[in-house]
């Protein structure tokens, strides 16, 4: 009987120890599971162009029985960072330039040989220019200011220039949010005179304009209200600073309308880059036309004019982009776009500027982020010289980490410009 308990015993052990095993066994295997199904949620893979800030697991509570309770994975906090919009892009190195004689916002610029003309511009949304510096990339100087004439815009001018001669068209006359004029001008940039020049049919404030074909090309823009898109395309045939005809023609119209964008010619073709639909207003009633804010669609659009007169689309920006009028250069048969601005945040509301540099290879036909800049800015003026890129003036960010709009810079910069083939 003794040996018969002590079998009984030790299978008794043995069937309990087997029973302990299995149990630890699947007590891991859920512990596991659940380690493992947290880790993966908690790093999800998002788009390159979205950055978000994933709050921890909510703290572990505990009732009054001691027990421990989960919060649901759903109460995460999940959150757009002020920079969201950043594209991925080279560090470049920025060497910092003689800066411009007054600070500009909204101004113009026109490069002939080794002079960037620098034109108008807002200092202050009460302050605006009304004359041109000059700047001399061979001496790195800056000089040779002069007057505008008194009835030219101060702001979102149309701009083109033959090699010689600038044409000046409408814009913005005045401080605030005054609304644009139909007055345009010509300078001769050999003795730095002024001519009076047709009048557009209409204002038009920040149109598209460039020389193509022996014509001025006006198009685009805002209308009279600075708010609404205008379509409308006219030219007119000039030579050597005059009218060859007593009246704007018209053209077929712009497929997309607005101010802000770039207008380009290359190789006997023209671009029109960008911009945006609507813009500040001036508010009813006030005397001193204070800005007012407006709904504003920002689009990264592109539209080629061929040699049929018909517009075509072509692959659109790496992002929606404006106030990028004269942000861009021509250099090895790629069109370079400098900052601007971009779609506001969606959270804040807020304007959000671009701190890359683009480039639209017209051989392949392919965009390309090539460079960052030494802050996110808006309206930079911009030229080329001896292999480098200078922009110079605009508005620029609050910080690395708020590309929101501060302060209107006088700044200079400039770095090597290397283009992908």
């Amino acid at each position: 009987m003794v040996k018969a308990a002590g079998k009984q015993s030790c299978g008794r052990l043995v069937f309990a120890s087997f029973l302990a095993l299995l149990a630890f066994g699947l007590i891991a295997d859920f512990l596991w599971a659940s380690s493992h199904r947290f880790s993966s949620s908690a790093m999800l893979s998002l788009p390159s162009s979205v950055t978000t800030v994933v709050g921890k697991l909510p703290p572990i509570e505990k009732d009054s029985g001691n027990k421990k309770k989960k919060k649901d994975d759903n109460g995460r906090e999940r959150k757009l960072s002020a920079t969201f919009q950043d594209l991925p892009a080279p560090q470049l190195h920025w060497e910092k330039m003689s800066a411009s004689p007054v600070p500009r916002l909204d101004g113009a610029a026109i490069q002939i040989r080794n002079f960037l003309y620098v034109f108008a511009g807002y200092s202050n949304i009460n302050l605006v220019h009304s004359h041109v510096d000059v700047y001399n990339f061979v001496d790195n100087k800056w000089g040779g200011r002069f007057d505008m004439p008194k009835e030219m815009a101060h702001s979102h001018l149309g701009m083109v220039t033959d090699g010689r001669f600038i044409y000046v068209v409408t814009g913005q006359y005045g401080p605030q949010c005054r609304g644009p004029t139909a007055k345009t001008f010509v300078l001769d940039t050999d003795t730095n005179t002024w001519s009076d020049f047709i009048p557009l049919p209409v204002p038009r404030y920040a149109p598209a304009t460039q020389l193509w074909r022996g014509r001025l090309h006006v198009m685009g823009g805002s209308k009279e209200n600075r708010h609404t898109p205008g379509l409308e395309h006219w030219s007119i045939a000039v030579k050597d600073g005059k009218a060859l005809e007593k009246e704007w023609r018209s053209e077929i119209p712009i497929p997309r309308g607005g101010p802000h964008r770039a207008c380009v010619v290359v190789d006997d073709r023209l671009f029109v880059i960008g911009g945006q639909e609507g813009d500040f207003m001036a508010k009813p009633g006030s005397p001193i036309f204070k800005c007012s804010r407006r709904l504003e669609v920002v689009f990264g659009d592109v539209y080629m004019l061929d040699e049929e007169m018909k517009w075509k689309v072509m692959p659109p920006m790496p992002k929606p982009d404006s106030h990028i009028e004269f942000a861009w250069k021509v250099v090895n048969n790629s069109i370079v776009i400098v900052g601007g601005t971009t779609e506001k945040h969606p959270e804040t509301k807020k304007m959000v500027l671009v701190g890359e540099i683009f480039q639209f290879n017209l051989n392949t036909m392919k965009w390309y982020v090539i460079g960052k800049l030494p802050y996110r800015v808006k309206t930079t003026l911009v030229g080329y010289w001896d292999g480098q890129l200078y922009f110079t003036s605009g508005q620029r960010d609050k910080g690395p980490d708020d590309p929101g709009p501060r302060k209107v810079i006088a700044e200079m910069w400039r770095t090597k410009l290397i283009l992908n083939p």
